[in-house]
Parts: C-alpha cells; structure tokens; sequence
C-alpha cells in the first residue's frame, strides 16, 4: 500500500470532507464517549450505514466537541485502499500521526469487510485500550455468531436495513400521530405506504421521480449485490446458476424455496447445479444481504433444517425488476411484514400443517404470537385464512394472534375465538407495544 494514498485519504478527511445532510434513522441513542466495545453496522449496500456513521462523526464533533484531529474516518471502498490488508495498518496509523499530530481516539471504518483478516485487526486495536472503534459492513458476517464468540467480550452489532415506512414518512415530511389515522389524512398514509410497497426504502431510491429511473437504480444495486458481493467475493463458477437463482427470486418470493425442486428445475433449463451448490449460494444471498429467510416451526433444530426455508426479498423495490406479468400484491404485503419483524429483532418462523400461518415469532424459548398476512379478507378466504391462524395457535398454545391486511380492520370470530383485522401501514406506524394493545 503506497503511504500517499494513505496520507491523500486522511488530509480530505481532516481538511475536505462535508457532511451531506440526511435523514435522521431511528437507530438506538449513542453516546461514543463511553462506548466500550467494538460497534458494528451491518446491513445492505445503500440502506444508508455510511450516512448513519456521518452521524455519529457529527454528534461527537458538533456536540460532544471532539476535533476531527481525534477521530481517523476510513472508507474502504475507497479505490485507492483496494490491496489494504493487516501489514498496512500501522501505515495507516503513521500516516495519520503525521497529519494530525496525534494518534487518533476514535476510529470509523466504514465497509470493513475489504480488509482481510479484518476481525483480526479489531481484536488487536481493541486490546490496546487506546480506541472507540466503530465498522460498518455490506456483509451479514458482521452479525455472524462466530465473529461475536471470537470478539466475546468486546463486540456489539446494529442492523441496519432501508428506510422503515415510520422513516420514509419522515423523509417524506409527513407528521403522523394516532390522530391522523381517523381523519381523511389516513389517505395519505395509505398512499404513501402503497408507494412503499412498489418502490421498496431504500433511501436514494426515494429521491428519484418516477418509476423508470427508480427501476433503472434497483437494477444497479442488483447488479452489484450480483458482481461484486457474490460473484467475485465468493469466486462463484456456475454464474448461470446464481443467475437463475436471483432471476428466480425476484419473482417468487415470500414462498418456499425447495433446493430439490429448483435442482430440477435447472435440469429443465439445461443447467447443471448440485444441492450443496445451490445451498451455498442460498447462504451467499443470505450473506450479501439480498435474500431474507424464515424456517419452518418446530422446536427441534433438526427438523427446522429439513424443511424449506420461506424467502423474502430484502426489500421491496427489487420484486419490480422480476418479470412477472401481474403483481402478487399479498406477497409484497407479506415481505414488508418480514423485514419489519426483523428490523425489529423478532424471531420468525412459518407454520404448516393441514393449513398455514405466515408468522410464528418465538420470545425466549417459545412461540408467543402468530400472524396472518392477506391483502384483504374476503368470503372466498375468510375460513381458509382463519383455520390457518388458528391451527398454529392451538397446536403451540400461542396466546396471540391476528391477521394483518393492507387496510381492512374489524374483528373476525371462529370457535368463539375473535381474531383482530388490523391494516399493515397501521401496525408498521406503531412500536412494538404499542401494537401489542391491539390483541
């Protein structure tokens, strides 16, 4: 690594770099200063981890008053850092004494998963005592049980996915309390989460006008989760493979996904692709961040692992770069319930039996509430829709439940049981509490 680029990367950080304004995401309250363990942001590329790190940068320097000359800001996706690996860390940080001064007492890397042996060169800085390290990554490997056992001790992570539809509000400049879902402002809410649906929360997707230059942005991050976070990261070899894979997703998702089924489904296509190769590229999305997944229920391990996985779309907005001729508009609705149960860190699972049920979460060491998901409740599905609920619910003895739809709310009634009807937009507007009150 040539020491200029270095000394080029630290001066436009210490002397050039601006702040870009942004949206304020609802991510936990920090105060750095007493951070003691290594923080990291994990999630997509473009869900805004790097403008969440700008924030941070700013509330030390604004209003805890620490100098810049204090704080050695790195991004590694910088094309002059391309070849960074634990031999130039010291580099780094003679390079940083020279222009500041001082050794620095805060560091920020954002996309650290370009380093090698990154967890590595953490574990060393974070020995020395003299640092508040935060990283962020486009790799759920910063979230992995095995980087938390290595740094036990020493090591916290934050998820953060594309905006939630209670920020694209406040991107948007849409003030919301309980009060406005009884006036005719609720049409406003209902359209603007309709737009959340299609267009998915990605934060520059949000800025865009209208739906072809929003495609034409999607269309660039699927490339890149394809090229870059897969294909290359991982030396992939049946590129036709991953690509039927991916093309497959954007179509089918909050379904089943059978590594058996689609086996011979490449078979059909004239594609070769063994069981354990598609497994492990099912693993790679999941890593990349492209691909969400809930297991089927049962409390034995073994059995979760036998059984498909349920797939879901990391956000919304790629499902309109699938080719689907119609739009499954209940799957949509579905998705947006997923990545919301995991913004919010609830354990999920399906249900199936003689019926089914979308969601069972799990607190602790057992299931404590089942949902449905339909996009409206109508005299065709009502039964269906109801049994499904409520057969997971009396097998596991789950004391809540309900059905979530795009904007119907009531109560329906079977076996004397009364089962809430509460609309998506509504209960994603709510906290976890708060949404509790209504079962």
């Amino acid at each position: 690594m040539k020491k200029d680029y270095l000394l080029q990367v630290i001066a436009e950080w210490l002397r050039e770099m601006v702040f870009p304004p942004s949206t304020h995401r609802e991510m936990p309250s920090l105060d750095l200063r007493k951070q003691r363990t290594i923080l990291a942001v994990a999630g997509p590329r473009r869900a805004g981890k790097t403008y969440y790190l700008y924030q941070l940068l700013q509330d030390l320097i604004e209003s805890k008053g620490i100098l810049r000359e204090d704080i050695l800001f790195v991004d590694f996706e910088d094309y002059r850092l391309q070849g960074f690996g634990p031999p130039d860390v010291d580099n780094l940080f003679t390079a940083f004494q020279q222009l500041a001064g001082r050794q620095p007492r805060f560091l920020f890397f954002d996309e650290i998963q370009h380093v090698p042996e990154w967890n590595r060169i953490l574990r060393t800085l974070h020995n020395r005592r003299g640092y508040t390290i935060v990283v962020s990554g486009s790799n759920s490997s910063l979230l992995s049980q095995e980087i938390a056992t290595e740094l036990r001790g020493r090591y916290e992570d934050i998820l953060m996915l594309p905006f939630s539809f209670r920020e694209v509000l406040h991107f948007q400049h849409v003030i919301f309390d309980a009060a406005m879902f009884h006036t005719s402002q609720r049409g406003r809410l209902i359209q603007a989460f309709d737009d959340y649906l299609q267009f998915g929360g990605f934060p520059e997707t949000l800025s865009r006008e209208g739906a072809p230059e929003k495609r034409k942005l999607l269309q660039t991050y699927y490339r890149t989760v394809f090229y870059k976070d897969i294909l290359e990261r991982y030396h992939i070899k049946a590129r036709a493979v991953l690509d039927q894979m991916m093309v497959s997703f954007l179509e089918n998702y909050s379904t089943t996904f059978s590594i058996s089924t689609f086996e011979k489904q490449l078979k059909t296509a004239g594609l070769t692709g063994s069981k354990r190769t598609i497994s492990n590229y099912l693993h790679f999305l999941e890593e990349a961040f492209f691909l969400v997944t809930s297991e089927k229920f049962a409390y034995s391990q073994r059995k979760r692992m036998m059984n498909p996985k349920k797939v879901y779309l990391m956000d919304t907005g790629f499902a309109l770069l699938g080719g689907a001729f119609t739009e499954n508009r209940g799957h949509l609705l579905e998705n947006v319930v997923a990545l919301e149960l995991l913004r919010r860190q609830r354990r999920m699972f399906y249900f199936k039996a003689t019926q089914e049920c979308d969601f069972i979460l799990q607190e602790g060491r057992h299931p404590t509430e089942a949902w449905q998901v339909c996009w409206e409740i109508t005299p065709r599905n009502e039964q269906r829709e109801l049994k499904g609920l409520l057969e997971a619910m009396r097998q596991y003895k789950i004391p809540q439940g309900g059905i979530l739809t795009h904007d119907q709310e009531g109560v329906r009634t079977i076996n004397g049981m009364k089962v809430p009807l509460i609309p998506v937009w509504k209960w994603l507007l709510l906290s976890r509490d708060e949404g509790k009150s209504f079962l």
